[in-house]
């Protein structure tokens, strides 16, 4: 997914490409210095990591944030600048449109982000975000994922203004295979454990987001007559709640 993801940020005209290598194995150094990024590394602490090391080496007052499964279409980060500035935002992500290839598994996580109320939640995949505050709010290290709902949280605590883009969307690209939902399901159960863990009474209401999540995509499913999509809702629900669980005890364990 690399070459496109940069190639469409190279076509906006960015002052300064910086991409966080997380250790791969794969092509992803060569290709990211074709198109002459600075390459750092994260050095394996995993995603929110990558994104404070990339912050911090901004040269910039704004920063990007762009996962590698973003296309952004061309003039769509010149518009959500525009809409950063105008709406006095200090983060804006832009709207997703989510998509895949064939695979059944994809095409589900496609559909479930595109109909889903978290469509509509502030995250980090492609957002502006003022490089002072974002340093000065910074991510859990404890987070190894859920560190977009954890830091949410905090900028509404703090009066922090951040949204998500009506009018500006991008293409956001989901691999379509079993081992691939699977991996997102997990980290999503874990990353709500941890927002459980720190915020206690706080986060409890969160135990109930995978089964709601679940039960109103089952319902839609019926409603709209794509029953295809339910044993996609039943995964997610299971395997949010197996990895919540797991996660719990074992830091209970330790």
């Amino acid at each position: 997914m690399l070459p496109a993801c940069l190639d469409s940020i190279m076509r906006q005209g960015p002052a300064e490409l910086i991409v966080v290598d997380g250790l791969s194995t794969d092509r992803t150094v060569e290709i990211a210095r074709s198109f002459g990024a600075r390459i750092l590394s994260d050095e394996g602490r995993g995603l929110p990591a990558a994104r404070s090391i990339g912050a911090r080496a901004a040269s910039r007052r704004l920063v990007v944030l762009v996962d590698s499964d973003v296309i952004l279409p061309d003039g769509s980060l010149e518009a959500l600048l525009r809409e950063f500035d105008q709406g006095g935002y200090t983060a804006l992500q832009a709207g997703l449109e989510s998509e895949s290839g064939p695979g059944y598994w994809g095409q589900a996580l496609a559909e479930h982000h595109r109909t889903g109320l978290s469509r509509h939640w502030f995250g980090l995949v492609a957002t502006v975000f003022d490089r002072d505050a974002l340093l000065t709010h910074g991510f859990d290290a404890a987070f190894e994922s859920g560190e977009d709902i954890e830091l949410r949280w905090r900028l509404s605590r703090a009066g922090v203004k951040a949204g998500v883009s009506r009018t500006t969307i991008v293409r956001h690209r989901f691999d379509d295979t079993w081992a691939f939902a699977r991996g997102q399901f997990r980290a999503d159960g874990r990353g709500l454990a941890r927002m459980i863990r720190k915020h206690r009474l706080g986060g409890v209401r969160l135990l109930l987001l995978p089964a709601a999540a679940g039960a109103r995509g089952v319902v839609l499913s019926l409603v709209r007559r794509q029953p295809r999509w339910i044993p996609y809702y039943v995964a997610f629900s299971g395997l949010n709640y197996a990895a919540m669980i797991g996660e719990l005890l074992r830091r209970r364990g330790n």
